[in-house]
């Protein structure tokens, strides 16, 4: 049975509020100064969603409609995450807490990709679907940037312990 627009939105909510609780906890608990800033970073994004959302979800109790999907600024996120990216290579240990975080985080941003991706698809009211497109989008630069560092983790760890088969 497909899910109603309504079980979307409480999903898509409960999941952004699983994300905010996921990087506001690594926030706290990380020694890394960059990884500490990425989580916030990433825990504020988060709060945008659920705000959002949560508007999204009273105007369409209101009016069984979705109202116009507002683009996301994209400021200098792409600055910041470069600087925190090489930050972090220098702070976190790639078998650690930090980079364990990380992978995790990515699960959560594929997990939203996913969601919003096919509702997006699915949906018929066109509002809907630029809202779902416009949150997919958003994740999938969210994952891009984790990935980018896990990456960057990855390699560094087989750089220090020798792992080259050459």
């Amino acid at each position: 049975m497909a899910k109603s627009a309504v079980d979307i939105l409480k999903e898509a909510i409960l999941l952004e509020r699983r994300g905010k609780a996921f990087y506001t906890t690594a926030a706290r608990q990380t020694q890394s100064e960059a990884a500490r800033k990425i989580f916030e970073m990433m825990a504020a994004e988060e709060d945008e969603h659920i705000e959002f959302l949560s508007k999204q979800f009273a105007y369409y109790e209101q009016n069984k409609s979705f109202m116009k999907a507002q683009p996301h600024e994209d400021t200098d996120e792409a600055t910041v995450m470069a600087i925190l990216s090489e930050e972090i290579k220098s702070q976190v240990n790639a078998a650690g807490f930090e980079a364990a975080a990380i992978s995790a985080a990515m699960d959560f941003e594929t997990r939203a990709v996913q969601i919003y991706s096919e509702r997006a698809q699915s949906a018929t009211d066109e509002n809907e679907r630029e809202t779902y497109q416009m949150l997919a989008d958003w994740e999938k630069g969210h994952h891009h940037w984790l990935h980018k560092i896990n990456e960057d983790l990855k390699e560094q760890i087989w750089y220090d312990n020798n792992f080259w088969p050459f």
